[in-house]
């Protein structure tokens, strides 16, 4: 297959995207429902909030979507292919039982994310094996740090597509040397983003403000400086006393939400910030994005991610400096109503532009030659 670096074509200023007659309607599938081996970190092993995570998302999106999938947790495998039930002793095992499924079942597409398990030279065996396979891979790791972006590479010349939840220069990049590269937004999946926070007033709701992070002490580009979520914690608590806040691992001394109790977490706040580690990158964010938005809370995040560009300033708590982000923090605290009817339609904006189900037909569209991703743009 011949290979390209795809890029999101250039528009007039002050047109934004979802205005622009390059908008689709989503790919639906037509004819025989292809047949996917789908490949990613769906664990049995209880492992924090990785339940919440875009792995099952996707899997659950294909499926809607009218695909045939049959899931492959290459981790899972590999801990049952070592008596020691070790990953890493069992990846052999792993990689090998995916090339004897591959064989078995003839699939149309076999989709990579986060699968580290796997190997890249079991790729060239499936293409022996299954020469009329169509392989991808896909990331929501961040392709501004080298670590990341190198897990990447390992794969990209062994696949025919690379989804990539990073925009920009960034995924320009991993495109040279006619690598396929598409870009791949966070999905919202209404089965697990369960909670509609808009539907509650702020009394019926224990927090004002939920913002969950890492650690409190990792480097964040925001608002056009250099800072933590520590920082940006304490400042918003000393400058808004009266806020109730819950800030899971983002503020020294608060312990992280896992499972459950992160679910909880989601559920218990009217506002919520999305701040990744660069928010200047086009349109990367974690996907804590689709998880705040997605739980009907009123989401801020930083302009600089470009998402302006796809949702409304009515849909969401845009600010381009921490001091409009403090103001906007204390506007909304102050009007319940207006606060409530923001966090409905960014609801309905992120679910209509960003469901699973659409994203990955988009993928498959994609995959299949029949969505060149160039000219898709997410639209209402």
């Amino acid at each position: 297959m011949k290979r390209r670096c795809v890029e999101i074509e250039p528009r007039s200023a002050g047109t934004s995207l979802r205005s622009m007659a390059v908008f689709q309607s989503p790919y639906v599938l037509t004819g025989k429902s292809p047949k996917i081996i789908y490949v990613a970190k769906l664990s049995f092993r209880p492992k924090g909030a990785g339940f919440f995570g875009v792995p099952y998302k996707l899997s659950n999106g294909l499926t809607r979507a009218g695909c045939n999938v049959i899931n492959f947790s290459d981790d899972d495998v590999a801990r049952a292919s070592s008596i020691f039930r070790n990953r890493k002793t069992g990846a052999k095992g792993a990689n090998r039982k995916l090339v004897a499924l591959a064989k078995e079942i003839g699939p149309d597409i076999i989709i990579l994310g986060h699968a580290d398990t796997i190997r890249p030279s079991t790729l060239e065996e499936l293409r022996s094996v299954c020469p009329n396979t169509r392989l991808a891979q896909w990331s929501v790791d961040p392709l501004f740090l080298d670590e990341d972006r190198e897990r990447v590479e390992r794969k990209i010349d062994r696949v025919d597509w690379t989804f990539s939840s990073t925009g920009g220069e960034y995924l320009q990049a991993l495109g040279r040397n006619g690598h396929a590269v598409a870009f791949l937004p966070n999905p919202v999946d209404p089965s697990i983003e369960r909670a509609r926070n808009f539907t509650k007033s702020s009394h019926e709701l224990p927090f004002d403000l939920f913002y969950a992070a890492g650690y409190s002490e990792i480097p964040r580009f925001h608002g056009g400086i250099q800072t933590t979520s520590g920082r940006i914690v304490e400042r918003i608590v000393a400058e808004c006393p009266t806020l109730r806040g819950l800030f899971p691992g983002a503020r020294e001394g608060s312990p992280h939400a896992f499972g459950a109790a992160f679910e909880q977490a989601l559920a218990s706040a009217a506002m919520g910030l999305n701040i990744s580690r660069r928010n200047d990158v086009p349109l990367y964010s974690s996907d804590r994005f689709a998880q705040l938005a997605g739980s009907g809370i009123l989401t801020f995040l930083d302009r600089a991610t470009g998402y302006p560009e796809i949702f409304g300033e009515d849909e969401f708590a845009f600010y381009s400096t921490e001091d409009e982000m403090i103001d906007k923090i204390r506007y909304f605290h102050a009007h319940d109503d207006e606060r409530r009817s923001v966090a409905r339609k960014g609801w309905q904006a992120y679910v209509d532009v960003f469901d699973t189900t659409k994203v990955a037909s988009y993928m498959v569209g994609v995959i299949m030659g029949e969505i060149d991703p160039a000219k898709h743009v997410w639209h209402r």
